[in-house]
């Protein structure tokens, strides 16, 4: 008897989440951005993987810090070697959710204001954010943006002496992904 109830509910279980909408990318874009007096830096990184389940709101997206391009490959192997380590350090992380998921109908086409929290992990320290985004459900595929301001002291990324006016002190993430729905 122990064992049919088991059963049952690994069947239920198996049932809900195949009914649950998921979506995926792997080719999800991240944009770097600082602007200071001195200079303006932006990086580029379409290899970004992302992941949302419209049914409890989780979502997730990881990206490989050498990834990311620069206009000049001096700035590029800078920001590898010098600030986010990334031999040391591979990879970006957000954990979180879409805490208004319930407003959010990815079933029918729309856009949506979204409320997302969760941890962001950058030169291996993790802190707390959130942000306001959007989603845009159109036929059966999602399109999720936000943009995250972060300061680089917060993530243990020291930047020297002879530079400190090149590079803001706060950084702009923008997050754009293409999102279509796992099978």
């Amino acid at each position: 008897m122990k064992t049919l109830i088991i059963s049952i509910l690994l069947i239920t279980a198996v049932s809900f989440s195949a009914d649950a909408q998921k979506f995926i990318t792997k080719t999800g874009h991240i944009k770097f951005y600082s602007d200071s007096p001195m200079e303006k830096i932006e990086a580029h990184n379409h290899q970004v993987n992302a992941a949302l389940d419209a049914a409890t709101g989780d979502f997730v997206f990881k990206v490989l810090m050498k990834s990311f391009e620069f206009e000049k490959a001096l700035m590029q192997e800078h920001f590898n070697e010098n600030y986010v380590e990334s031999d040391k350090f591979p990879n970006a992380l957000f954990t979180g959710k879409v805490v208004n998921i319930k407003d959010v109908n990815l079933g029918k086409d729309g856009t949506y204001e979204a409320q997302v929290e969760g941890k962001l992990t950058i030169h291996g320290v993790t802190q707390n954010v959130k942000t306001k985004g959007s989603f845009e459900a159109k036929d059966g595929k999602v399109a999720g943006k936000a943009k995250f301001i972060i300061l680089l002291s917060d993530y243990n990324v020291k930047i020297p002496g002879t530079v400190t006016n090149n590079i803001s002190k706060t950084i702009e993430i923008t997050v754009d992904v293409n999102l279509e729905k796992l099978n």
